[in-house]
């Protein structure tokens, strides 16, 4: 209660702040004048020019001249900075100024450095594969308690959430499961099986320098897994952090989180970086009146530790770690610990413990050899009413790699091992025999090489293949072909590509629904490893204007055929969950485009959309995939009121109709999802260089699905329900839809309206 009265106060004068710390216009002393130019003599417009110092600034006009008003003289630094320019700084005395300040422009515009499509450090630019790089400032435009959240503004990638009462979830490329998507860490493949639901949560996103996206299969590089896409989320240096960073949020929902971390040295060759995130909902709430927990309550801690020895030859050795401790739960209201497991109740419960140790050395030879190990370890002791699933996996990863540049040739090959051990309380480990316990214990090793061609400065090629061999499903064959063409000035570029990938699936560490709810989990064969053909055509195109404004358009047309695809099957019989590879094709296709804008004035457009049409071919019928759409579209639209230090940002994102499973034909629910969005407000108020508050509305439209998403949420022990001798449900009067408790249906976050805030401190 008392949290609930002390957001309503921070609501009510929130605005008056932001109001009341407008600084006013004082009666000037001195009066800075200058004028900015580029290397060609050509004027700038709309460069900001800044006193870090003051705390003021100003812009140049359409010839390039500015003045600055300080009011007393003294020794002042300015900053320049542009859009496709290099920043500068110069030193002035009182009102002595260089005669002509002069902007570099970047020689291939916004352009990062890359490792995620070739394992190298690349620029983004000169990549021949596509890679789409978020800086962590761009999801501060829409600050999210968890890294899983954050990805709702980015174009092609939606998060599904898979659990209506527990609401976990995956993260879907393209409108592939979240399964087909490859979670990485500082390019260890650390969030995979368990974690893949519940590992996406609790990384310290003040340590996070940027994420990269690549769309399509990438198991040429990275194995299993890595079949629709991946993700790989990049630490930053330690050496480069900032010494503190704090960021505290809360929302009129109740939820408070934490993220933070610290740099710290030991002599001068050690340096480390630590972090910290936590995070507390612990208040029920039902406001779809279905009976049940809108959002599952969570209490979270998750820390990390990342060391960098600076060695003598300048080769790389980096170690880092994190653990991970949360307990959550949903269900009925009053649901407590002590009806876990219990058949009174519903609820969903779930304790994680998870630990990471991850680490990159370069051997000191001549050679470019880099060692990459990796382990983890992941148990899970969860119940879904009254079904027991207590899991406890560990892997261990080791990878070593050789690059080598050689005339036109640069040389890529590695060597990689994976092992899992994975025990659970479900069907999946036992022996079928004498269905007692059977862990299963898997080994993956492979090599693989690929050699990138530069046959001119406008023209490059990468080629590549790579071997596994499961000690369950043998030898696996994974070969690339990339090609990509450019401008000049890399202001143009095209790139084309066809690859293969596969994955090998373990239904209950990545598919909950297989847990939750009441259906019975039927495995009709012996699941064999999926195959899928991916290709892509990317086109990106970058403007820079004499008016220092800067347009991006990045297009892509993408084509994935899939063989031995495991679908669940949710429609044969309403009270099962079949489990086969797919007798017939699977495709995902489509196309999808973004456009940036970043104009000098302070306004930013970020947009995209992308529409694709996944289905599934079976004895001659096409259906389209569930829980898929044909169109979604992001937006993120900001602007930065210099003189105030003020930033607003709207952004959302909307999604076409999807197909929802029913439970037999006289289900009367939907057979399509409505179209729906998630809109957002915030307001951003910078005070100086080292700290910033923020608030805004979260689901401006308070969208939520509709309350019978989760069919008969008031009799989660199916009480109330009949079932004839094969185990179907038979319609009575009580029941004349012949439902039965199923959360499978949902589509949509069931987290209506929200306010929130959050303060940022950086030292």
């Amino acid at each position: 209660m008392a949290f609930k009265n002390f957001t309503g106060f921070a609501f009510s004068v929130f605005p008056l702040f932001i109001f009341f710390s407008i600084p006013f216009t004082v009666l000037a002393q001195f009066q800075l004048k200058g004028d900015v130019r580029t290397t060609k003599d050509t004027p700038l417009e709309f460069v900001s020019v800044y006193s870090k110092e003051l705390g003021l600034g100003t812009q140049t006009d359409s010839l390039g001249h500015f003045q600055l008003t300080i009011p007393t003289p003294s020794r002042i630094l300015l900053t320049f900075s542009m859009v496709g320019y290099k920043s500068t700084q110069h030193w002035f005395f009182s009102d002595h100024l260089p005669s002509q300040i002069v902007l570099e422009p970047f020689e291939t515009g916004l352009d990062e450095v890359v490792v995620s499509g070739t394992l190298q450090e690349i620029s983004r630019g000169d990549s021949p594969v596509p890679v789409e790089v978020f800086k962590s400032s761009f999801f501060r435009s829409n600050p999210s308690p968890s890294l899983f959240e954050s990805f709702q503004q980015v174009n092609g990638v939606r998060t599904q959430v898979n659990c209506a009462i527990c609401n976990t979830g995956d993260i879907q490329i393209n409108g592939l499961p979240g399964p087909y998507t490859m979670i990485l860490i500082d390019g260890m493949p650390i969030v995979s099986g368990l974690a893949s639901v519940y590992g996406l949560s609790g990384i310290p996103q003040a340590l996070i320098d940027r994420i990269e996206v690549v769309k399509g299969p990438a198991s040429t590089l990275y194995g299993s897994e890595a079949v629709g896409g991946l993700i790989n989320v990049i630490t930053k240096i330690p050496e480069k952090a900032p010494l503190f960073s704090l960021d505290l949020m809360g929302t009129s929902w109740g939820e408070l989180s934490l993220d933070a971390s610290v740099k710290s040295s030991i002599g001068k060759r050690v340096q480390a970086l630590s972090g910290v995130n936590a995070f507390l909902y612990d208040r029920p709430l039902d406001k779809n009146q279905d009976g049940l927990t809108d959002l599952a309550l969570q209490k979270r801690i998750s820390v990390f530790q990342k060391v960098d020895f600076q060695q003598k030859d300048g080769k790389l050795l980096a170690i880092a770690g994190r653990l991970l401790w949360e307990d959550r739960w949903g269900g009925e209201m009053n649901w407590t610990p002590n009806e876990r497991g219990g058949d009174r109740i519903y609820g969903e419960s779930i304790l994680t413990r998870r630990w990471e140790l991850f680490g990159t050395y370069e051997l000191p030879f001549l050679e470019n050899l880099k060692l990459q190990l990796s382990a983890n370890g992941h148990r899970q002791d969860s119940y879904y009413g009254t079904t027991l699933y207590d899991a406890n996996q560990k892997i261990g990863f080791s990878q070593l790699t050789w690059n080598k540049e050689r005339g036109i040739h640069h040389f890529l090959a590695g060597a990689a091992y994976r092992y899992t051990s994975y025990d659970d309380t479900s069907p999946a480990t036992q022996d079928g025999i004498g269905q007692t316990n059977a862990p299963a214990i898997t080994h993956l090793p492979g090599v693989f090489i690929q050699n990138e061609l530069k046959l001119s400065p406008k023209h490059q090629l990468l080629v590549g293949v790579r071997h596994d061999l499961s000690s369950i499903h043998g030898s696996i064959w994974s070969p690339r072909l990339n090609f990509k063409m450019n401008s000049e000035d890399k202001s143009l570029i095209w790139r084309t590509s066809i690859g293969n990938g596969f994955r090998i699936a373990n239904v209950f560490t990545e598919d909950h629904a297989a847990l939750t709810g009441a259906r019975t989990v039927v495995f009709t064969e012996e699941l064999r490893p999926e195959k899928s053909w991916n290709a892509n055509s990317n086109l990106v195109k970058k403007i820079f204007t004499s008016k220092g404004n800067y347009f991006g358009i990045d297009a892509s047309v993408f084509y994935t055929h899939f063989s031995n695809q495991i679908i669940p099957d949710y429609e044969s019989n309403p009270n099962e969950i079949r489990y086969t590879n797919l007798n017939g094709t699977s495709l995902s296709r489509g196309v999808s485009l973004n456009f940036d804008g970043l104009w000098a004035s302070g306004f930013k457009v970020l947009t995209g959309i992308t529409w694709m049409d996944v289905s599934v071919t079976q004895d001659g019928n096409r259906v389209r995939q569930l829980l898929t759409e044909r169109f979604s579209g992001v937006w993120t639209l900001g602007y930065h009121f210099h003189p105030l230090e003020l930033t607003l940002d709207y952004t959302g994102n909307v999604f076409g109709p999807m197909r929802l499973p029913l439970l037999g034909p006289l289900d009367d629910r939907p057979e399509y999802s409505p179209w729906w969005s998630l809109q957002n407000i915030q307001v951003t108020k910078k005070f100086g260089n080292q700290c910033e508050v923020y608030g805004g509305v979260k689901n401006l439209l308070n969208y939520t699905p509709p309350n019978t998403s989760i069919a008969r949420a008031f009799d989660p022990f199916d009480r109330g329900v009949v079932f004839d001798p094969s185990g179907s449900v038979v319609s009575t009067p009580e029941n004349s839809n012949a439902l039965s408790f199923d959360p499978s249906g949902q589509f949509a976050p069931n987290q209506g309206i929200r306010g929130f805030m959050g303060i940022r401190f950086t030292f």
